[in-house]
């Protein structure tokens, strides 16, 4: 399995660094000698310049093949697994978040470039000239990152936009294929995003995923083909897996926080607090003030 490119899914085998207040930090594949001790990993997207190692990536429904020199995109709600060769993989990799790339209004939404959204082409093949460029506006960037210079952030977010738009300028590989374990990969990653969108940690935000065809979208497949995988995998509903996890999620808010129960409600997508009472007493016989207070 590959041994870097885990991070929105957690992978404890990649490399770690601590992700500072500037929202941005940069690493060398197969680095092991930093340490990502904290980050959000709903918020951080991700762009990795590859320049050695076969490998592949895999998509719920979909895969590609990626011989090196590779620049690959990834986003933080589109679950993936990269699976890598024989030869261990080597290159640069760097992780931000949307707020840090828009400082000074640059750039378009991320979710929506065409290197980030949902059906987007996330893996461009370079040639020699390209691969050399890219590659020294990632070392100058490692350089920056490292130095004390007050102004840092704003070379560094100069730098990110060289990249993106040197991607845009490129012509994305198209050699997709169609994973022989189709459903299992599908059930897989749409329980890895149900459950990356937990534990909630804000009163103040809303889930952003909430029923099946909101993961079906984010998946890139017809929410009847992920509703058939799941049941097929799982011998479970999506709607059944969602609500056990929202149920499972608002006990332990109910038990280890002090919010409000429309609090509660709002943070796990439920518009009315009403709503939230309706589904809390549905699935588990009482309702949510009756369970905080029998605690």
């Amino acid at each position: 399995m590959e041994q870097f490119e885990m991070i929105t899914r957690g992978d404890r085998s990649m490399p770690e660094l601590l992700i500072s207040p500037t929202q941005f930090r940069f690493s060398v594949i197969g680095d092991n000698q930093c340490t990502l001790a904290s980050y959000n990993r709903r918020d951080y997207y991700k762009i990795s310049l590859v320049l050695k190692g076969r490998s592949r990536l895999l998509y719920a429904h979909r895969g590609i093949d990626i011989p090196a020199p590779a620049l690959v995109f990834t986003n933080p709600l589109i679950p993936y697994s990269w699976e890598s060769g024989d030869e261990s993989p080597a290159g640069f990799f760097c992780i931000f978040s949307d707020t840090f790339l828009h400082t000074g209004g640059r750039m378009e939404n991320l979710q929506e470039s065409p290197l980030f959204k949902v059906g987007g082409e996330p893996i461009y093949l370079l040639n020699q000239h390209q691969t050399d460029y890219l590659q020294s506006i990632f070392e100058r960037m490692k350089l920056e990152a490292d130095g004390e210079y007050v102004f840092k952030n704003d070379i560094i977010r100069n730098q990110l936009s060289l990249i993106i738009h040197e991607a845009i300028k490129m012509q994305p590989a198209m050699a997709y294929f169609v994973p022989a374990n189709a459903s299992e990969r599908i059930a897989q990653l749409f329980l890895n995003l149900l459950e990356k969108q937990f534990p909630v940690d804000s009163s103040d935000k809303m889930l952003p995923l909430k029923r099946a065809g909101d993961y079906a979208a984010q998946l890139s497949v017809h929410v009847n083909h992920l509703n058939a995988a799941v049941q097929e995998v799982t011998g479970k509903s999506t709607t059944m897996h969602i609500n056990e996890r929202l149920l499972a999620e608002a006990k332990s808010l109910l038990i280890y926080t002090e919010w409000s129960v429309g609090d509660i409600a709002f943070s796990l997508g439920f518009e009315y607090a009403s709503y939230f009472n309706n589904f809390f007493k549905k699935h588990s016989g009482i309702t949510p003030l009756a369970f905080r207070k029998s605690l």
